[in-house]
């Protein structure tokens, strides 16, 4: 059996500031942006490659009456997968929007064995870790820095 990785929903605070990081600093296209902003999807989604999107829900499909989070916040960290020159590319990107590494470049284990990360956080505070592989990965698996 093959699988795949669909979708992963972050739940966000600031849709704005959110969907610029996604698509401006790590380059992934938005999806339905111009639905959403119309009202007539429920929320916005990026893309990471042609089989994965990455869903922003709103605070309004997350929390109940009252404050309470109808979802737990529970995501250790989410890992892109990249080739080197895009990893290059991002850490300049980052470094000129003013996002802290927090660790790296440092070398860990992955889908696709012994690779190199930098760990840095979005505008919500998710931990994202941004991963090349000496021997490349197919450049229609990832759209990042593309």
């Amino acid at each position: 059996m093959k699988c795949l990785i669909d979708h992963i929903v972050l739940n966000i605070e600031d849709d704005d500031e959110m969907i610029t990081f996604y698509s401006t600093i790590l380059m992934m296209p938005s999806e339905r942006l111009e639905e959403y902003r119309a009202g007539t999807v429920p929320f916005p989604s990026v893309r990471l490659n042609a089989d994965t999107i990455i869903d922003l829900f709103p605070k309004k499909m997350w929390q109940k009456e009252g404050g309470r989070p109808l979802a737990r916040r529970n995501l250790n960290h989410l890992c892109i997968g990249l080739d080197k020159a895009a990893w290059g590319d991002l850490i300049e990107r980052l470094q000129a929007n003013h996002v802290a590494i927090e660790e790296g470049p440092v070398p860990r284990w992955g889908a696709h064995g012994q690779g190199t990360s930098i760990y840095f956080r979005d505008p919500e505070d998710n931990l994202v870790e941004a991963r090349y592989y000496e021997e490349p990965i197919p450049s229609e698996k990832c759209l990042l820095g593309s």
